[in-house]
């Protein structure tokens, strides 16, 4: 056996899937489904009823999390769509650089240099003005298909 140790670079996934399954009939307003190949948040749930052949269909309107777009789809209700993984992480913020990146601290004490600053025009100024004025910014980072974006902001007091 060799006595070198092997290190691994984690990124705490292990190789899951973005998505899962969930029967159509059961997902519920402010739910999330894959419209399109998008994350959504679901917005509106209608079902038919059942026709002359059979199936109940789902009519979902949903708005993508990180685009905002409004995206719909009629799925028949015994059906499976894909649900994504959707996680919300808070990091402090660091610094934000000349070309809109910003750099998080994260809870391991290390920083994540990889985010853009938002493009949602009010949350971008709130974080601009709060960051010059040297208040401690909190932001929520929500990931979803290996997609990341700022989608909220905390203050948490003077530095």
């Amino acid at each position: 056996m060799s006595d070198e140790e092997h290190h691994f670079e984690s990124k705490a996934d292990a190789g899951a899937s973005k998505t899962y399954p969930q029967q159509a009939g059961t997902i519920r307003k402010n739910g999330y489904i894959v419209i399109k190949n998008r994350p959504c948040k679901v917005v509106e749930v209608s079902t038919s009823k059942t026709g002359k052949h059979g199936h109940a269909k789902c009519h979902f309107v949903g708005i993508d999390i990180f685009t905002a777009k409004k995206l719909e789809d009629i799925v028949p209700s015994s059906h499976n769509c894909d649900v994504p993984h959707v996680n919300r992480t808070d990091y402090q913020l660091i610094d934000i650089s000349e070309d809109g990146f910003v750099s998080l601290l994260t809870d391991s004490g290390d920083t994540k240099d990889d985010l853009r600053l938002p493009t949602d025009e009010s949350l971008l100024k709130q974080i601009k003005d709060g960051f010059a004025e040297g208040k401690d910014l909190v932001v929520s980072v929500m990931s979803a298909m290996g997609e990341e974006q700022i989608c909220a902001l905390k203050d948490i007091g003077p530095k």
